[in-house]
């Protein structure tokens, strides 16, 4: 019997230079670390929706995109979720952080992904990539920890 030797570890660098071509996460860990972080956002908002509706859902509005900007836009690409789940978001092109900007983008990106059936949420059970469309709209991609590893949290 032929042995063959164990194939390169996967590479962090994209065909067109310096993006991520290795394992990407998959749709449970991703819909998992979501439901978590959700939770966590909804924990405080419904405090002030008792309180009053108005503020609670415009807290709740506030709040996501605050926290996913931060927590996704920093080094290490992780919301708290995220970092239970062992996943990150990174540049697509570069493998880096997708800084704050982009993670802006990307919050507004997953308002849209829910519009039509979840359908922008599906989409990476077809998508070569496994991007979700709001990974299209902000250019990244979500990856297991163990292929990329984060230097700190949540810097």
């Amino acid at each position: 019997m032929t042995e063959y030797p164990a194939p390169p570890p996967p590479s962090h660098a994209g065909a067109a230079g310096g993006g991520a071509s290795g394992p990407r996460a998959g749709f449970f860990r991703r819909f998992a670390a979501y439901v978590i972080d959700i939770v966590l956002i909804l924990i405080v908002a419904a405090i002030f929706y008792v309180i009053s509706k108005p503020i609670g859902i415009a807290l709740y509005l506030l709040l996501g995109i605050v926290y996913f900007a931060y927590f996704e836009g920093s080094t290490s690409g992780q919301t708290i979720g995220k970092k239970a789940l062992g996943i990150r978001v990174i540049d697509f092109n570069t493998g880096g952080p997708i800084g704050y900007g982009r993670g802006v983008i990307r919050y507004i990106g997953k308002i849209i992904s829910g519009f039509v059936c979840y359908l922008g949420y599906l989409w990476m059970l077809w998508d070569r990539e496994k991007q979700t469309w709001h990974d299209k709209l902000a250019s990244d991609v979500v990856v297991p920890v163990e292929s990329y590893p984060v230097s700190s949290w949540p810097n």
